[in-house]
């Protein structure tokens, strides 16, 4: 039965499950400006500091060196303290680092504070998808991971455009400093607005019904005694590490991040310095991936919902959005053939559009991972996936210090291709993995 017209005893189901899905998207959206406000200020900064492109790629890939190796912790840190302290002390931290980003007086400064901010993102996805997880019935749950997953794409659509004219006013240091006081105001304001199902006061027994007949872990979102008591041991990790299906995950997601880390790093900076694009025009033109991105992820999570609902198989209606997507990607090569601003656009839309498709990739954690280890699972997911902001930052900085940059798009869709590869021949059937044993 559809949500909307849900009963339990003649009582109607609440709908607060999408007021915090709708906090969840505005976290999202924050935390995406806060990690790549530094895309649209890497022009400015590398003209003050002298630095050329192995140095400007190496900032690029400071955020994800802690947010990439935190993973594990972050996803512990999740299931341990659940969503609403943790959500807003790291809000705080990363927030305040941002705006200490704005004093910055050199390159080694700029890497440390960069460290920081990954570090204080990385439960960020992991605590994302143990909301949607505790809030939302499985039939619902890749339209809600498309719908916050959209923040990163939505909010840097605008705020590119915003934040390119903040730092023409302002400069790359008022840019810093002004978007970091907006992440410290939610911050405060998330640990006011966010709860669990079971501690909502608005929320009714018939959503609560709705969200458990479905699927949804409520009780996950309460019981941290339960999760934590297990979390901590070394044989959880060897086991989420020790499954085929669950690295076909892994592996797929760091072919997603290798087209992502692209636009959200080198994009802006390509545009400008490689392709000679206007400062102004070519913040205003960034944005148009964005929205096709924004586009992709809202069909792709509605489209695998609605076929989820038809009953066809969870293999049809949940991989293939994401094959189909990263294969599309692998159009960014395109642009290495075409020198008209309005094809080096399109090549990048059609392939941030099939990046957009794929982002759903979180729905797979929800229904793979052992129930007991979701929080671990997302955390070793968002791992690997994050070692793409590591390794694709700095790889292209190599790869264009001759002053091309087609290898590096050839690059970026091998990378692509890799991810389409492992989602097709190592996941296999959709059925979610037995969870480890009670000691």
């Amino acid at each position: 039965m559809e949500a909307r017209r849900w009963k339990c005893g003649g009582m109607v189901a609440t709908r607060v499950r999408y007021s915090m899905l709708a906090a969840v998207f505005i976290t999202v959206v924050i935390n995406y400006m806060d990690r790549t406000n530094i895309s649209v200020a890497g022009s400015l900064i590398g003209k003050e500091f002298h630095l050329d492109s192995v140095h400007t790629g190496t900032i690029f890939s400071a955020f994800s060196f802690t947010y990439a190796t935190l993973q594990i912790p972050g996803g512990l840190l999740a299931d341990r303290f659940g969503a609403r302290v943790l959500y807003s002390v790291m809000l705080i931290l990363w927030s305040l680092a941002t705006i200490a980003m704005g004093f910055a007086i050199g390159f080694t400064l700029i890497i440390l504070l960069r460290v920081l901010i990954g570090a204080f993102e990385a439960p960020s996805y992991p605590i994302n998808n143990r909301i949607v997880t505790s809030w939302f019935p499985e039939n619902e749950r890749a339209g809600a991971i498309a719908t916050y997953t959209s923040g990163q794409f939505i909010g840097l659509a605008f705020l590119t455009p915003l934040l390119s004219v903040i730092q023409y006013y302002t400069g790359w240091r008022g840019l810093f400093i002004i978007t970091g006081v907006a992440g410290l105001i939610w911050g405060i304001s998330w640990y006011f607005i966010y709860r669990n199902p079971l501690e909502h006061q608005k929320v009714n027994g018939a959503e609560l019904d709705l969200i458990t007949s479905g699927g949804g872990l409520i009780t996950y979102a309460a019981d941290d005694t339960f999760s934590s008591s297990r979390k901590s041991k070394w044989e959880n990790l060897r086991f989420v590490l020790s499954k085929r299906k669950l690295w076909g995950i892994y592996l797929g997601q760091f072919g997603l991040g290798a087209t992502l880390i692209f636009f959200l790093t080198w994009f802006p900076k390509y545009l400008l310095d490689y392709k000679h694009m206007d400062f102004l025009k070519s913040g205003f033109l960034s944005s148009l991936p964005f929205l096709f991105a924004f586009a992709g992820v809202l069909f792709s999570g509605y489209l695998s919902d609605f076929l989820a609902r038809k009953k066809l198989p969870a293999g049809l209606a949940r991989k293939l959005p994401v094959v189909i997507g990263l294969l599309l990607s692998i159009s960014i090569i395109g642009a290495n053939y075409v020198t008209q601003p309005a094809w080096v656009i399109f090549f990048m839309s059609v392939a941030f559009f099939g990046n957009g498709l794929a982002s759903i990739t979180w729905v797979f954690v929800s229904l793979l991972a052992p129930k007991n280890l979701i929080g671990l699972t997302g955390g070793v997911f968002n791992f690997i996936g994050g070692l793409a902001g590591i390794v694709v930052p700095i790889t292209i900085g190599w790869l264009v210090k001759e002053g091309d940059f087609s290898p590096a798009l050839i690059f970026i869709s091998a990378m692509t291709m890799t991810g389409a590869l492992s989602y097709i021949f190592l996941v296999g059937k959709i059925e979610r993995v037995s969870e480890v044993s009670r000691p």
